[in-house]
């Protein structure tokens, strides 16, 4: 559940010799990546995301698949994207800055992103996060201009605050009503069989029959996440991402031993504190008093160093004269990030909703993953293509059209 939303000055669309190439590199490649978590949403009940033994096979090929995702992809990529979307606030809003309009611009922009993002997750998947990051990007914005370690410190604390709220809830559980416990354990975590059934039916029923369903999951991340997680994690990474950005993080401009300092941080520091948060997950059944919101830390926290070692690997590519051509792909899938963000969900529901194939509930977790590789060979593809002839992804083109007034070139000459 991401978004791929940083490109284009606040004041009109950033010119091409005026693009960072790394950034957009790093853009599509965490775009892509981001389709390894959320296909399990649009392939499953909900509550497999969160708890892989609620619904699917867990055995075999198939748990290797979800132990990948969750060491190597759960929330590594909504930080990446996090931190891009608050370098690109630094960055769009310079020229407007210029002119004295930039948070006219700014929030005009955000607001345009609300309402796409509204009607992505009401109107086609509830997984929707370009809502939440509007709200997080009209928050945040005033914070631009704060040095690199403010910044820093401010986004810490705001990440911090929203792992508090965690260990509080967590520390609540014992004094939780019965009916409130259960309704939260059958309803969400381990689901009956017949809730089970019902979401089955449900997204594998036509469009119209899911859209009550879809809406009322979406309202619960626009409201309720919103406020306990999500405005806490990605506001923090948004402001870590504009320091990362003064310092150069993202234009593979630090040094060698920079970037694979944070390789090896993520080598060391993340993915094995993740694993043996999974091993306790395992040891204690999935159990919701403890999965559920303390053993969540044990990604909370080391998914953040193993998302800066991608970028550490990425800016290190990105360097590397070789690898140029090979990077020049993914640099065109971040260029159009927003539609192939968009994209993926057309393609997703329409392989697993009852209005396109119906698979909804019958893919397994290999199964999920070969469509993932599909989608990322499509899209790979496509996005170089698309920009030799035209100058915008569609939706970054009407984003653009709806937050200026008026309708930018779109072919290209």
């Amino acid at each position: 559940m991401t978004s791929p939303v940083v490109g284009g000055a606040a004041g009109g669309p950033v010119l091409e010799d005026a693009r960072i190439d790394s950034i957009d590199v790093l853009r599509g490649f965490a775009l892509l990546g981001i389709l390894v978590m959320n296909v399990q949403l649009f392939a499953m009940p909900d509550a497999a995301y969160y708890n892989p033994t609620a619904y699917g096979d867990l055995e075999g090929a198939n748990l290797y698949v979800w132990l990948g995702g969750r060491l190597l992809a759960d929330q590594k990529f909504m930080t990446i994207f996090s931190m891009l979307f608050g370098a690109g606030i630094v960055l769009m809003t310079a020229r407007a800055e210029a002119r004295g309009d930039a948070g006219r611009v700014h929030y005009r922009r955000m607001g345009w992103l609300a309402v796409i993002g509204l009607l992505h997750a009401h109107l086609l998947w509830f997984g929707d996060i370009l809502f939440l990051y509007a709200v997080c990007g009209m928050a945040v914005y005033p914070f631009r201009r704060q040095s690199p370690g403010r910044l820093l410190a401010i986004g810490a604390g705001a990440l911090a605050a929203g792992s508090a709220i965690f260990a509080a809830l967590q520390a609540s559980l014992p004094y939780w009503p019965e009916e409130a416990l259960a309704e939260v354990t059958v309803g969400a975590w381990q689901p009956t069989r017949e809730i089970i059934d019902g979401a089955l039916t449900t997204y594998r029923g036509g469009w119209l029959e899911q859209l009550p369903v879809r809406s009322a999951s979406a309202l619960g991340f626009e409201t309720f996440m919103l406020a306990i997680w999500g405005g806490w994690r990605a506001g923090g990474l948004m402001l870590i991402g504009m320091a990362l950005y003064k310092l150069d993080v993202f234009g593979a401009r630090r040094s060698p031993r920079f970037y694979g300092a944070l390789v090896a941080a993520a080598l060391v520091a993340g993915v094995p504190v993740e694993a043996y948060g999974v091993t306790l997950d395992f040891r204690f059944g999935w159990a919701l008093d403890w999965s559920l919101l303390q053993g969540r830390q044990f990604n909370y926290w080391p998914s953040i160093a193993v998302a800066l070692g991608y970028v550490g690997l990425v800016m290190l590519a990105c360097r590397t004269a070789a690898l140029r051509r090979a990077t020049r792909p993914f640099a065109a899938v971040g260029r159009t990030a927003l539609s192939n963000y968009l994209l993926q969900t057309l393609i997703c529901t329409t392989i697993f909703y009852g209005h396109g194939l119906g698979l909804y509930g019958s893919v397994d977790r290999v199964g999920q993953l070969g469509i993932v590789l599909g989608v990322w060979a499509v899209q790979l593809i496509v996005s170089p293509l698309w920009l030799r002839r035209y100058r915008f992804g569609p939706a970054e083109w009407a984003w653009r059209a709806l937050t200026h007034g008026s309708r930018p070139a779109f072919r290209r000459a």
